[in-house]
């Protein structure tokens, strides 16, 4: 598989449709798992505005420690990424 190239067509691909929608960016919630994590670092590799939200449930404490962490790695690398809890 070639990941670099799906990666960048995945990330175009997003990209467009919040221009071709008008939106200034992402909402993606941040639950510790990977689909949320591959999810919100490829719109944050858009460049677009990311808003991460926490959203701490009756879930595992790793979980929830996985989900800040994460965060806090997209915030590091991406500054076009801010957060909430909820």
């Amino acid at each position: 598989m070639q990941t670099e190239k799906v990666v960048h067509h995945i990330v175009d691909w997003l990209k467009d449709y919040a221009t071709k929608a008008r939106v200034k960016g992402f909402v993606i919630g941040i639950s510790g798992g990977i689909d949320s994590a591959v999810t919100s670092t490829l719109c944050a590799k858009t460049g677009l505005e990311v808003l991460c939200i926490e959203m701490p449930i009756h879930q595992a404490a790793s979980h929830v420690s996985r989900a800040q962490e994460h965060i806090a790695l997209l915030k590091k690398h991406f500054p076009n990424v801010k957060d909430t809890r909820v």
